[in-house]
């Protein structure tokens, strides 16, 4: 029992790492809702995130498949993988360079040029195209550091809870603070280029990713207090 402590922390770490940007992601669609719909869609969401991931550990053998290759194109390896990255990838980019689009406008824009509040439906089937992406790179990932499916089980329930105390204070915090949604919007951007850069075998390591964007959460930080002050 003690042998399987070091890679169940290890693993929940890394889905929690992972799990940030569901979180950004379903936080900065929610803003866009009126306020009674926006915890129900970030609740929705990530429990939805949990769901597919637990179906995807139950579906294994399929989900190992999508590591071999379907196709080769110009010397270049296709996998099933990689197909959902990219597609992923690019909706990911599409979106967030869309909000970011959105958030420039609405600053010079009248009335009649503001974007209406979006469906709560369609901002549901947003997040769970997401959702996927995110738990198809997630699960091939936990595989490949462990082989226990309880451990795995057991990782998936609890970031999920984490994500779940998570997601109100992120989701507030980016509110409160528009600079930071569009330092997040930018975040999403580098994963959606990681993502469809993963999808080619060129792979970015992630803790380039996460230290770029830390550091420009600290300076932007440390902007808004030189602010007050002055």
């Amino acid at each position: 029992m003690v042998d399987a402590i070091v890679p169940l922390v290890s693993l929940i770490a890394l889905e929690v790492i992972l799990g940030i940007d569901n979180i950004i992601f379903i936080s900065i669609l929610a803003d866009r809702l009126p306020d009674e719909q926006r915890n129900k869609l970030r609740v929705t969401g990530i429990l939805l995130a949990m769901v597919m991931r637990l179906l995807l550990l139950a579906a294994i053998s399929w989900i190992l498949k999508l590591d071999t290759t379907l196709f080769t194109l110009f010397d270049k390896d296709f996998t099933g993988k990689g197909l959902i990255l990219i597609a992923g990838g690019l909706f990911l980019l599409y979106k967030s360079t869309k909000e970011i689009y959105h958030k420039t406008e609405e600053a010079n824009a009248d009335e009649l040029n503001v974007p209406k509040k979006s469906g709560f439906g369609r901002l549901l089937l947003e997040v769970i195209l997401l959702d996927l992406v995110f738990s198809v790179d997630s699960i091939i990932t936990a595989v490949g550091m462990v082989q226990q499916l309880w451990i795995m089980y057991t990782a998936v329930i609890v970031t999920v809870g984490i994500m779940l105390i998570a997601s109100k204070p992120i989701s507030n915090f980016i509110k409160k603070h528009p600079s930071f949604k569009v330092l997040a919007l930018c975040f999403l951007m580098m994963i959606g280029v990681s993502l469809i850069a993963e999808g080619f075998h060129f792979e970015i390591p992630k803790g380039y990713i996460y230290f770029s964007m830390a550091f420009a959460f600290l300076v932007d930080i440390i902007q808004m207090k030189t602010i007050k002050k002055e």
